[in-house]
């Protein structure tokens, strides 16, 4: 276990090393502190936005049967929410139309109903209990 984390963190910096050439190196003037911006406002949004409310939705789910599996659906749609949100609130069209060709609202609303779906599916399964085939093992 020592070994695969120690290769796995030297993998990271060394991808970390490859992004931080690029970003100063191969981009235009002014992205590294539009990147730092961008970073920031996550940062901010992460621990005075979605920490908070998913401990809030904890706290209000304790006592409801399937919990896990709701609590997990809303991390899933709170997390996909917040990566579509800088792409859904930014005012008038992107500088370069082909980067974001997507309708990003109704994919995000599709998204949102298939975890609504999936979430209520494994719900619901949950509560059957076992089928006939677990127990004969």
């Amino acid at each position: 276990m020592r070994v695969t984390r120690g290769v796995l963190g030297i993998a990271g910096l060394g991808l970390l090393a490859a992004g931080a050439r690029l970003l100063f190196v191969a981009t235009p003037r002014g992205t590294p502190a539009e990147v730092a911006l961008w970073l920031g406002g996550a940062l901010v949004a992460h621990d005075l936005l979605f920490a908070p409310l998913v401990l809030l939705a904890g706290l209000a789910l304790r006592r409801l049967p399937g919990r896990r599996t709701v609590r997990a659906g809303l991390l899933v749609a709170g997390s996909a929410t917040l990566v579509a949100l800088p792409i859904l609130l930014r005012p008038g069209a992107p500088r370069n139309p082909t980067a974001l060709p997507l309708d990003y609202p109704s994919n995000l609303a599709l998204l949102l109903a298939a975890v609504a779906l999936a979430t209520a599916t494994v719900t619901l399964a949950g509560r059957r209990g076992p089928t006939t085939d677990e127990h004969s093992h």
